[in-house]
């Protein structure tokens, strides 16, 4: 089921922000990046607390690079628990060079393996194996595939986009954009041309 597939390809940022003085300020930008949804363990904002369950991570860790600290290219999305397990971790893959796909694959019954040792990587770092985030999968499929067969609305609201996608058309970031293009691709603004599908 679409809920925890990982991609087939590594991730190809549809923006490029610059200039902002926290990055805070990119959040964002990264929910509609990565489809609102946590990079590492696909967790979706519309099964937590909207988009306020979700940080910015940096893949290398502030204390290791501070002269990344405002860098976009180093700015994941993140729920707060796959953020707050990383912390200071070194060594995570870039989803934007590996195609987590490739490293990792969820059973039907949330059990989660490493497909090589990237994902191995990610298993350990993470606990992405561990009960609690095991049995989260288990109950988000079981959930997802009964309201698929008997309740259409709340299948929608589990798989669907969130109503409050940014509006990036308005924004304009102090150092510019290096991908301006994106702007009109990003999901708000394909939702207003009716080009989204009601599940993702």
């Amino acid at each position: 089921m679409a809920a925890f597939v990982y991609t087939a390809a590594p991730h190809t940022r549809r923006h490029g922000p610059r200039g902002y003085a926290d990055s805070h300020q990119y959040h964002p930008w990264l929910r509609d990046d990565f489809s609102f949804r946590c990079v590492y363990c696909l967790a979706r904002e519309r099964w937590s607390k909207g988009q306020y369950g979700f940080h910015v991570d940096h893949l290398i860790p502030q204390s290791k690079d501070p002269s990344r600290i405002l860098d976009y290219d180093n700015l994941l999305y993140a729920c707060s628990t796959c953020n707050s397990v990383k912390r200071d971790a070194e060594g995570v893959p870039d989803p934007c060079q590996t195609a987590y796909g490739e490293s990792l694959t969820v059973e039907d019954d949330g059990r989660i393996h490493a497909r090589d040792d990237r994902g191995k990587i990610l298993i350990k770092i993470l606990r992405l194996d561990n009960e609690e985030n095991t049995e989260f999968r288990h109950l988000i499929l079981e959930i997802t595939r009964l309201a698929k067969r008997g309740k259409k609305e709340v299948y929608l609201r589990l798989m669907g986009f969130p109503d409050d996608m940014p509006d990036l058309v308005s924004k304009r970031p102090p150092g510019g954009n290096s991908k301006p293009e994106g702007v009109e691709h990003s999901f708000l603004a394909r939702r207003r041309r009716r080009e989204l599908d009601e599940t993702y």
